[in-house]
């Protein structure tokens, strides 16, 4: 029975090469050829800049710092005397990085991507210690979709009548409604039919 089954592999092995015999090949010369990556490929970790004013998405929330499994993200955003997080330090050690993506799902500002690049190989682990400024080197070319909820301009607001400018409105609507002209019917008299038998 064993000797059967190798036959139907061998057959069924040999069915497969003849059908991709006469078509062209699908291997990539590569370093001449390089293979474009995937939109969702898991990449290296890069920081993203905004469209218009190229400034850093990051606020410093630090939710990418906590989802890493490897702790391979250090932030440093202190707050300010506004409260508010200034980002003074982003560090990603790509040696620890698992190239998971969970740094990414957790980023709720469209802070971070990891992008579809693939020639990083080198031979000084110091080198694959990002800083902030390498980050968003980095990441400056790589298009992202921008999924911030931004603020809507503030138009001016409008002051709301007083009461008192209300009775003034309403009287001059109704004195003016008095004073107009009444519409009178006039007879044209070119159009009258006496003048057409004159």
């Amino acid at each position: 029975m064993g000797i059967f089954k190798d036959i139907k592999a061998l057959i069924t092995g040999m069915g497969i090469t003849t059908k991709h015999l006469g078509r062209h090949a699908i291997t990539l010369q590569y370093p001449e050829e390089k293979w474009t990556m995937p939109e969702r490929s898991r990449g290296i970790v890069v920081l993203l800049s905004d469209k218009e004013t190229g400034d850093l998405n990051c606020t410093g929330c630090l939710l990418c710092m906590k989802a890493c499994p490897t702790a391979a993200i250090f932030v440093d955003a202190p707050r300010g005397e506004d409260k508010k997080r200034v980002l003074k330090a982003f560090v990603v050690d790509n040696t620890l990085c698992c190239f998971c993506g969970l740094c990414e799902e957790a980023c709720n500002f469209s802070a971070l991507k990891m992008a579809g690049m693939y020639e990083l190989s080198t031979d000084d682990k110091s080198t694959l210690i990002w800083d902030m400024k390498k980050l968003q080197l980095m990441g400056k070319d790589v298009p992202y979709e921008d999924t911030r909820k931004k603020k809507p301009v503030k138009k001016p607001a409008v002051p709301a009548p007083t009461p008192s400018e209300n009775i003034v409105n309403s009287k001059t609507k109704t004195d003016d409604e008095q004073t107009a002209p009444t519409e009178t019917k006039s007879e044209d008299k070119t159009d009258s039919p006496k003048d057409d038998k004159e």
